[in-house]
C-alpha cells in the first residue's frame, strides 16, 4: 500500500496532516501547534476523483476546514509496517 501526507492550515494557525491512501481513504489526521500535537479527525471526500476534498475538525479551535487536493501532485511512498498495523 502507498501513502501520501497531505498539509494545510487552520484559520487558527494549526497545520493540519493527513495520510491518504492511494484508494483515497483518509486516516491519521492530526493538527500541531507550537509543538503539541493532538489528533484531529479527518475524512476524505469524492477521494475516487482527480481532484477531491479533505475535512479535518481542528482541536485546538473547533472549526471544520476543509480543502481541495489534486491526486496527481501527491508524493507516494510505500507504507511502513507500523502505519498498516
Amino acid at each position: 500500500m502507498k501513502l501520501a501526507t497531505i498539509r494545510s492550515v487552520c484559520e487558527c494557525q494549526a497545520r493540519l496532516l493527513a495520510d491518504v491512501d492511494v484508494g483515497g481513504l483518509a486516516s491519521a489526521g492530526r493538527a500541531v501547534v507550537r509543538g503539541q500535537t493532538l489528533g484531529a479527525p479527518v475524512n476524505a471526500l469524492n477521494s475516487e476523483d482527480e481532484y477531491f476534498d479533505v475535512g479535518w475538525l481542528c482541536p485546538f479551535c473547533g472549526r471544520n476546514t476543509l480543502r481541495s487536493f489534486y491526486r496527481g501532485a501527491l508524493a507516494w511512498r510505500p507504507a511502513s509496517a507500523e502505519t498498516a498495523a
